[in-house]
């Protein structure tokens, strides 16, 4: 009760925060909202503190800061859509990416003490400032007592409980949207704010994010495109990570676009199709893919940092979206409502041949077109129209995946406005499906179907137990099954027998599997 009121307050201080930077109806943009919306952001703007900020986006970002970490997670996606945004008010927002103000050098130390149960000095030769922060953590460069550098990055204190606060207030931001607007709950925002909620807060132990980082540095080796940072296991814990220190420029750095050194084309080619190449083949991805998560080593060598936040694939989910974005560029539209359906996407009420069309009036315009020729914003537009035309519901699982793949389409357009996503997209894609369709696809399904009918062969000796015992009992009357059974004082046998008529069923069920593996 205490804790629900404490968070409706802390709804009502998240709108007069953005009242004080008038950040929650711009100025700038009064103009393209209804006249009501208008008006309100009008007679709140005499609350505004003055000589705040010019950039809307930056006024939008100082609100963010003071508000906490999960709303600047959310100004960091913000940051990346350039398309579908002011420019001007993407360019305020891209400080949230790496220049969030650090905390104290004296907290740092403690927080290393606390961890490592002995002072930094014990264990590392130098220890800078924070040289880059983050919304949940900071970093310093330091060295070890070999000279090898490293990056240290140390959580921010009481970073928990703050963030916990955070995700309470969208907690209820999403069920009184679902309780005021009801079309709302088509697209989920309570299943969002949980698959979101677990996301973040898994990137509060940095043991995970070790983890995570170890897992993507596989598909990393194998695939070429990029690269992870060495990790020192012995020096990490739940509030401190250790790594291998990176020279190079972060994507966030402006000057990289202007700069002869850096082949934005190729960095851009490799943001996408590492993305892409670990989400269809490994079925596990970066998931805060951002340009301040991202680094270009002098010799052109991308390299992937911060693995707070990991997204994971199913087989089939894999399958099903590598699927829809290889129809999308073979413009095979009937294919990808055909995987819709498979999927469960789109309700069976609906038919393949409209959805097919729906999909076609998005695909056909935007076709072979350049970034720069493609609003991104209509698109999405378009997309959500027909989510509701045909009762598509959102699917949590696959939230963080539609939200990285537009955040990184991002970064990509930042770094070439003239990047071409289906060129780029369909090398990895064409091979994920030459490999989940042809002989290697077909022989691990075959694979993970004898390895289902083992397992359903091994109940075998149990279900024929079962059905021996069901029949015996039959047969000496100890089960009757008839509509009258137990009334008029006779015997409830029934009642006494449920546990084998039951495990009779089970049984036969058992057997119908084996019958239904085997048709395979």
């Amino acid at each position: 009760m205490f804790r629900t009121i404490a968070t409706f307050f802390r709804m009502l201080r998240t709108g007069w925060v953005l009242v004080r930077h008038d950040a929650l109806v711009p100025a700038e943009y009064a103009g393209a909202v209804p006249w009501f919306v208008r008006l309100f952001g009008g007679l709140s703007r005499i609350f505004a503190i003055r000589g705040r900020a010019e950039n809307p986006g930056e006024r939008f970002a100082n609100a963010l800061e003071k508000l906490g970490p999960a709303y600047i997670k959310f100004g960091q996606i913000l940051s990346t859509r350039g398309d579908m945004l002011d420019p001007i008010f993407v360019k305020g927002l891209s400080r949230l990416k790496d220049k969030v103000p650090p905390f104290e050098m004296k907290k740092a130390e403690a927080m290393l003490a606390a961890e490592w149960g002995m002072p930094w000095q014990d264990r590392l030769a130098t220890l800078s400032e924070p040289i880059a922060a983050a919304s949940v953590a900071q970093v310093h460069k330091g060295t070890l007592t070999d000279g090898t550098k490293v990056a240290v990055k140390i959580l921010r204190p009481n970073i928990r409980e703050a963030m916990r606060r955070d995700m309470n207030v969208l907690h209820m931001v999403a069920n009184l949207a679902e309780f005021f607007v009801p079309d709302t709950k088509r697209l989920g925002p309570k299943s969002f704010v949980n698959t979101a909620d677990r996301a973040v807060m898994l990137e509060l132990d940095l043991r995970l994010e070790a983890a995570a980082a170890s897992e993507v540095s596989e598909a990393a080796i194998e695939t070429g495109f990029f690269k992870v940072p060495e990790i020192y296991w012995d020096l990490g814990g739940k509030d401190v990570l250790v790594i291998e220190w990176i020279d190079g420029k972060a994507l966030s750095d402006d000057t990289i676009l202007t700069d002869p050194n850096y082949d934005c084309q190729d960095i851009g080619r490799k943001v996408m199709q590492s993305f892409l190449a670990t989400s269809f083949d490994y079925g596990v991805f970066h998931a805060d893919m951002h340009e301040g998560n991202m680094i270009v080593t002098d010799d052109g060598t991308l390299v992937l940092i911060d693995f707070g936040i990991l997204g994971r694939l199913s087989p089939k989910e894999q399958r099903f979206h590598a699927e829809i974005l290889y129809g999308f560029i073979k413009r095979d539209y009937l294919r990808i409502a055909e995987v819709h359906f498979e999927a469960g996407y789109v309700p069976a009420h609906h038919t393949i041949e409209d959805f097919a069309s729906a999909l076609r009036s998005v695909g056909e315009p935007i076709f072979g077109r350049l970034a720069s020729d493609v609003s991104m914003s209509r698109v999405l537009m378009q997309l959500f129209e027909i989510t509701e035309i045909f009762d598509m519901e959102m699917q949590p699982q696959l939230i963080m995946l539609q939200k990285t793949m537009m955040q990184t389409e991002g970064v990509c357009r930042r770094l070439d406005p003239k990047f071409d996503m289906w060129a780029t997209a369909e090398p990895i894609v064409a091979a994920s499906m030459r490999r989940e369709l042809g002989i290697e696809g077909r022989l691990g399904d075959f694979l993970d179907n004898m390895d289902r009918a083992r397992r359903t062969l091994e109940k075998l000796p149990d279900a024929t137990e079962n059905i021996a015992a069901l029949a015996q009992a039959w047969a000496n009357g100890d089960v009757d099954l008839s509509k009258n059974s137990g009334l008029n004082g006779s015997s409830p046998k029934i009642s006494v027998t449920k546990p084998i008529a039951w495990a009779g069923f089970g049984a036969l069920v058992t057997l119908g599997g084996i019958w239904a593996v085997s048709q395979f």
